[in-house]
């Protein structure tokens, strides 16, 4: 299938702002859906709500500029969406609120992009569904490295509502025989951000509810047009992180270290993220452009 005109929620968030310009670069035309505009030349943004169902049918069917009133016609459906707009942690809304506008929101998208006759839809789930990032007080992971087929067993709000939007779109892949993707993104890190990380090797129980791993915003962008030009997959989860562990210490070596007792199920490459990008190097063919330490003076 091919993919020009893409819909995009949450364009101007910490992800998006990135992801967005990526694909524009890519040749992809994007509308985006926020209740901010991004400032991108060439990309105008829809201020609407995703929570009103209403909103999102008619983000879904509008024109992406005015250019497109020369067509002498109405805006058709996108040819894909890519929903990222959410409220992106705890601790911004009350709990239940955080819940209620992810799940419902994911819902709407969904919905609205299958009933329209979309059948690419790629979605912002995230690391927290594998319980630890948010969770009350020290808990471990299961077992390593942090894979598709994880037990995914999150205790906030947050982590719950992209479970629950996993299972959204699972259940709409099925009905519709669509493709639908969710992206379990790993903590985001943009291009001025990576002075953090002497301070992340120098404490590693701090990189603990990330497990050690971090996903760069433009290698993120690089994910999501994969998943756009990746077709027959129904639904699919794939970890969005990049390639490597947050230490110095080879992989197997730290968790040895830091996680005693926490099994490891298979054999691990050198320096691999805990979380691991296998699925997605191996589907899609991820080629991650951004290490980390690219950007890190060697100590």
């Amino acid at each position: 299938m091919t993919i020009k005109r893409i819909v995009f929620t949450g364009g101007t968030g910490k992800a998006g702002r990135h992801v967005v310009p990526h694909l524009v670069a890519k040749g992809y035309s994007v509308l985006n859906v926020d209740l901010k505009p991004l400032d991108l030349p060439g990309v105008n943004t829809l201020i609407a709500d995703v929570t009103d169902s209403g909103q999102v049918f008619n983000a879904l069917t509008t024109h992406f500029g005015f250019d497109g009133f020369n067509d002498g016609k109405p805006a058709g459906a996108p040819d894909a969406v890519v929903h990222f707009a959410a409220i992106p942690r705890v601790l911004i809304e009350p709990d239940n609120k955080t819940f209620d506008l992810n799940v419902i929101s994911t819902y709407n998208v969904i919905e609205a992009a299958m009933k329209l006759g979309v059948r690419k839809v790629i979605i912002a789930s995230s690391e927290t569904t594998y319980g630890v990032c948010f969770a009350e007080g020290e808990k471990d992971f299961h077992s390593f490295p942090l894979e598709e087929d994880y037990d995914v067993d999150p205790m906030d709000s947050y982590g719950l509502s992209k479970v629950v939007n996993e299972k959204t779109a699972r259940a709409f892949a099925m009905r519709f025989a669509a493709d639908i993707y969710a992206l379990r993104i790993g903590n985001v890190i943009e291009p001025h951000e990576y002075d953090r990380f002497p301070a992340f090797i120098a404490d590693p129980p701090s990189r603990k509810r990330n497990a050690w791993s971090y996903i760069d915003a433009r290698d993120l962008g690089e994910i999501v047009h994969l998943c756009l030009q990746k077709d027959g997959l129904g639904f699919q989860v794939f970890n969005a992180v990049n390639d490597t562990i947050t230490a110095n210490l080879p992989t197997r070596e730290f968790l040895t270290r830091y996680c005693p007792g926490v099994p490891v199920t298979r054999p691990l490459g050198e320096f691999e993220a805990p979380l691991s990008n296998r699925k997605a190097r191996e589907t899609l063919g991820f080629k991650e452009a951004h290490n980390w330490r690219q950007y890190v003076p060697a100590k």
